[in-house]
């Protein structure tokens, strides 16, 4: 599998490469036309300069949450939601039934999230205690790597954007059909640099909490390139389904609660089903794919029965640091939405939607690779923790941590 998951990875890398450069010569053959309506000089500079701010901001944002995870937490949350509600309300200005539709499911959207703020909230203390105490001490090279990602992670997707204009000129049937597959390629491969990123750090801090060893971060990035492709891809590819299928298993359990009998009994087998799910397939099987060189189904499986064996499957289900990475990623690529479609709307409005749209892609995975190291840090650890909880390389946090749980429980 891990070699099937590597070589179709390449391929489609290739594949879309062709089809991208393909799409980009013909879109200026097309635009060159007078009878057609394309218009790359107001279509692109929106979309690239959006993209720059993705990675501006991403940095930034990774600099901030790194230095005072405290202000960062709290910004998320709570900034996070209304930068989705003005996205909302660009939409609902750009005024065409899509962007309609956009808007409304945004501004509802921006309501979830602060109900899920007013939620959460007395998780983050601990919050940001465990991220700074797992990223107290970073990997050596780690600025490097992340800026190194971001860079690539802009021109990767300022190429492709290239290729989607292109589709956008011609503007046909199947040009519709190339934008959705550039999209679905685009989403698996952010995935994938994000996680070789995840993978090589874990490693790196798994082996300072567990032994209290200080790895070579390029030694590690090395390994991962050379030998661990095909097992990121796998868990690129089965890591966000699960975790949808997962979240979402629980907000209906929370919301159905036991008011009705059928629906209690559905929510209950879909909750059972997602938690098998996850068993084979979490983040926290990539500690194990890096430090052990397992394959990710098995990695999943090891650090989960480690969870369980540790009775911190409660405290894993209340950690917010997966959370605060979502939050931080529709907060970055709401404001890369805002920039390029404000942009797209005061020069040439019937390109406001699909540019806000793009935008809002390319600024949520840029920041999630942004701050893949730092969630890759917790996530090691936690495994660490799991496997030797008596181990003097940590502290009380986790301790004092699953008391205040016991005792919420029990009352």
């Amino acid at each position: 599998m891990r070699k099937l998951f590597q070589i179709i990875f390449y391929i489609q890398l290739i594949l879309i490469s062709i089809l991208v450069i393909v799409l980009t010569i013909r879109g200026f053959v097309y635009a060159a036309r007078s009878t057609n309506h394309f218009r790359p000089e107001k279509w692109y500079p929106p979309l690239l300069g959006s993209a720059a701010s993705a990675g501006i901001v991403s940095y930034l944002w990774e600099w901030i949450s790194f230095h005072d995870p405290s202000k960062a937490i709290k910004i998320a949350f709570c900034v996070g939601p209304l930068l989705t509600c003005a996205v909302g309300i660009l939409h609902i200005l750009i005024g065409c039934p899509i962007s309609l539709a956009i808007g409304t499911i945004a501004i509802i959207s921006s309501v979830i999230q602060s109900l899920y703020t007013c939620w959460v909230k007395p998780r983050f203390d601990y919050a940001t205690k465990i991220l700074t105490v797992s990223t107290s001490f970073p990997p050596d090279k780690t600025a490097t790597f992340v800026i190194l990602s971001i860079i690539t992670c802009l021109v990767y997707s300022s190429f492709l954007v290239t290729g989607i204009g292109g589709a956008t000129a011609a503007g046909t049937g199947l040009d519709i059909l190339f934008i959705i597959v550039i999209l679905l390629t685009y989403t698996w491969t952010m995935q994938v640099i994000k996680n070789m990123l995840y993978v090589t750090i874990s490693r790196v801090r798994y082996m300072n909490f567990a032994c209290g060893a200080d790895m070579n971060t390029w030694i590690a990035f090395r390994d991962t390139v050379q030998h661990l492709v095909g097992r990121v891809c796998i868990g690129s590819a089965v890591v966000p389904v699960i975790g949808t299928i997962r979240g979402s298993a629980r907000a209906m359990k929370s919301v159905v609660g036991g008011t009705d009998e059928f629906l209690f009994s559905c929510a209950d087998c879909y909750s059972r089903l997602a938690s098998t799910l996850i068993t084979y397939g979490n983040r926290w099987g990539f500690v194990h794919v890096g430090v052990y060189n397992k394959g990710f189904m098995q990695a999943s499986a090891d650090t989960w029965g480690a969870f369980k064996t540790a009775e911190l499957i409660p405290l894993i289900d209340s950690d917010l640091t997966g959370a605060f990475c979502f939050f931080s990623g529709v907060a970055v690529g709401s404001i890369c939405t805002l920039v390029g479609g404000t942009w797209a709307l005061a020069i040439h409005k019937s390109y406001a939607t699909e540019v806000s749209i793009y935008a809002f892609f390319i600024g949520y995975f840029i920041c999630r690779v942004a701050l893949a190291w730092q969630q890759a840090c917790v996530s090691a650890y936690y495994v660490a923790y799991a496997e030797n909880p008596q181990s003097l390389q940590f502290d009380a946090t986790i301790p004092v941590r699953i008391q205040e749980l016991l005792q919420r429980y029990n009352v």
